[in-house]
Order: C-alpha cells, then sequence, then structure tokens
C-alpha cells in the first residue's frame, strides 16, 4: 500500500505547473520563516530538494544569511543509515549515487543529533497526526529515534492524506508545514 500511495503521490507532483509550484513553495516559506521553531532555532538538518519536492534552497540561502548551523544528511548505504554534516557552500557537496548531492567527508564535519534542534524530514505523504511516507530507504526511520530535537517537515496541501498506514517502529513528525496551515501533531 506504501508502494502505491508513493507513486500515486509522486505522479501527481509531477503534474504541478511550475509557476504553481514556485508560489506554494513561497507561500510555505513564509509559514515557516515566521514559526518559533525556525526563528529559535540555532542548527538546523535539511536536506537538499529535488524535482518536486518543497524548495530547501531558499531555506538554506536564508539560514546562512541568519547565521544559522546548516547540516546536510550524507547516506551511509551500506548500514542504511545516514549522518548529518556541516555545510555553507555549493563545493562542500558530491553528487553520489542517484544524482544526489551530499557533503564530502573531506570538506565538511559531523554533526550529532544532539546538536541539532530542528530537523527538516522529508516525505511524500503525509497524515495530519505526523505519519509520512517517505521514498523508501529508510533513512530517518532509523534516524529519527536518535533526534530529540524540533521535526518538521514541509508539504503541499494536497500531499496531506485523511490516514497512512502506520508501523510500530514510525515516529511522527511534530510539526507540517503547508501553503495553508501549520499543523502541529501528536509526534
Amino acid at each position: 500500500m506504501k508502494k502505491t500511495l508513493r507513486k500515486q503521490m509522486l505522479d501527481e507532483l509531477s503534474e504541478m505547473n511550475p509557476d504553481t509550484y514556485r508560489s506554494l513553495c513561497g507561500r510555505i516559506h513564509k509559514q515557516l520563516f515566521e514559526s518559533s521553531c525556525w526563528k529559535d532555532s540555532k542548527t538546523i538538518g535539511i536536506t537538499i530538494s529535488r524535482g518536486m519536492e518543497v524548495d530547501t534552497n531558499r531555506i538554506i540561502e536564508k539560514a546562512l544569511q541568519m547565521n544559522k548551523r546548516v547540516a546536510i544528511p550524507r547516506c551511509l548505504p551500506k548500514t542504511r543509515e545516514m549522518e548529518f554534516r556541516t555545510y555553507t557552500s555549493e563545493d562542500q557537496l558530491e553528487v553520489v549515487y542517484y544524482g544526489l548531492k551530499e557533503p564530502a567527508v573531506s570538506k565538511t564535519s559531523l554533526v550529532t543529533p544532539d546538536e541539532m534542534d530542528l530537523l527538516f524530514v522529508p516525505g511524500v505523504c503525509f497524515s495530519k497526526l505526523g505519519y509520512r511516507i517517505g521514498y523508501g530507504g529508510g533513512y530517518y526511520d532509523r534516524y529519527l529515534p536518535s533526534f530529540g530535537g524540533m521535526t518538521v517537515s514541509l508539504a503541499f496541501s494536497e500531499q496531506i492524506l485523511p490516514d497512512l498506514p502506520a508501523e510500530h517502529h514510525d515516529i511522527p513528525v511534530r510539526k507540517i508545514i503547508t501553503e495553508d496551515e501549520v499543523i502541529m501533531t501528536s509526534g
């Protein structure tokens, strides 16, 4: 069921008009930048968006302008885990599998879970309870148990579904920000 929902949502998002995409991302950014979790954060963990994900490049730029410490994930495929590493500029990145950009170990330093106070958790579909369907790798499912700070997901309203299958190990995010609302979850 998760695979089917993931595929349906990714297909739906791929059909979004580029002007609509930019407009909705701008509204989501505005909601985020007005939130206390953003204003109070000192170190953020965030992915570099691709495709039709909510744009995170603007968020990263703004964080750096505000002298926030930015940490980007690096996947460790052998263990299917990930770590976060410092990020200050594009030249610290390298292209890895599937064309993903990740921090180069030689140019960045490790940021531990307890050093981050705000973690952006990506996903394809979300429930209002904070559960999500990710991209299928399970990296965040393995990382979240070690993270105790604020978790936020950014999503377009159409990505919020009435119900999602949740498993016993799933950890809900604490807040979901869309272009229309900020959803505080039970997470």
